[in-house]
C-alpha cells in the first residue's frame, strides 16, 4: 500500500529516457527498456582482456599486463545509453543506480568463487572528497550483494592523484597511472583468498586495472581478474 501511494503521488522516472517506472521497477533508476539498450560485449576477443577480434598477432593490449592479472570482462559497450549511466554514477551524484550497472555485471563469466574478494579501484583523497564516495566503491558493494562476496577497501591505497584519463592516449594513459597505487594495509592477499576482483567503472585501454593488478601482485597475489560495467571502443585495437 505504502509503496502504490509513493507511486501515485511521488511517481518515479528512469534517469535515461524519463519514462514512468513501473511499481516492480520503483527501487531501480534506469527503466527495462534502457538496460535494453545496453549492448552487452560478446566474443570473439581476446581470451585475457576481452578485446574484440580480429587481433592480428598476439593482442597487443594485454602483453604487457602482469602476469597475475588473468582476465577482465566488461558488461556492457560504452554507448550513448551506457555512457549517460556512468556519467550518473560518477559525476551526477547518484549512486544508487550502481545497482543498475552491478546487475549487468554480474551476468559476466568468472572463476571465480566463495573465497574469492572484490577489490574496488581506490579514488586520491581529493577527488574522494570532492565527489563524496568512490564510484567503483559503490559499484563494489552492489556487486558484492549479487555475488555474495566480500569487499576489501584496504588492499589497495592510491598514493597519488593521477589527471582524468578520459582525453589521454594509449600511451599517455599507462604513464599517467605508473606507480600511482601500492598495497594496502588489509588481509593478506593469499590464502583463505582464492582470487582477488578489481571493480571499476569502465575500461579503456585497462591502464589503470593493470596498473593495480600490478600492485596487488608484487603483495603476493597470484590470481587476479577485473570487471567492469562499461567498456569503450579503441580504433586502433579494432
Amino acid at each position: 500500500m505504502r509503496s502504490a501511494l509513493e507511486q501515485l503521488f511521488l511517481p518515479a522516472e528512469c534517469l535515461l529516457c524519463h519514462a514512468l517506472l513501473f511499481e516492480r521497477d520503483t527501487t531501480r533508476v534506469v527503466c527495462p527498456v534502457c538496460r535494453h539498450r545496453w549492448r552487452p560485449v560478446r566474443p570473439p576477443w581476446c581470451e585475457r582482456c576481452g578485446q574484440p577480434e580480429p587481433h592480428f598477432g598476439p593482442c597487443r593490449l594485454c602483453a604487457e599486463w602482469p602476469a597475475a592479472l588473468t582476465l577482465v570482462r566488461s558488461a556492457v559497450w560504452l554507448s550513448d545509453w551506457a555512457r549517460e549511466a556512468v556519467h550518473a554514477l560518477k559525476y551526477g551524484g547518484l549512486p544508487r543506480i550502481a545497482d543498475d550497472l552491478a546487475t549487468a555485471i554480474a551476468g559476466v563469466s568468472l572463476a571465480i568463487d566463495e573465497a574469492s574478494v572484490l577489490v574496488p579501484i581506490p579514488l586520491a583523497p581529493k577527488r574522494l572528497r570532492q565527489r563524496g564516495y568512490n564510484q567503483s566503491d559503490v559499484l563494489a558493494a552492489s556487486l558484492g550483494r549479487l555475488w555474495h562476496l566480500p569487499v576489501s577497501r584496504d588492499l589497495l591505497t592510491r598514493t597519488r592523484e593521477t589527471a582524468t584519463q578520459t582525453a589521454l592516449t594509449p600511451e599517455t594513459r599507462l604513464a599517467n597511472v605508473a606507480g600511482a597505487f601500492t598495497p594496502g594495509h588489509g588481509p593478506g592477499v593469499n590464502s583463505p583468498v582464492t582470487s582477488l576482483v578489481l571493480v571499476d567503472d569502465v575500461f579503456t585501454t585497462g591502464a589503470t586495472l593493470a596498473e593495480a593488478a600490478r600492485a596487488l601482485e608484487q603483495a603476493g597475489a597470484r590470481t587476479i581478474y577485473g570487471v567492469t560495467f562499461g567498456r569503450a571502443v579503441i580504433p586502433d585495437f579494432t
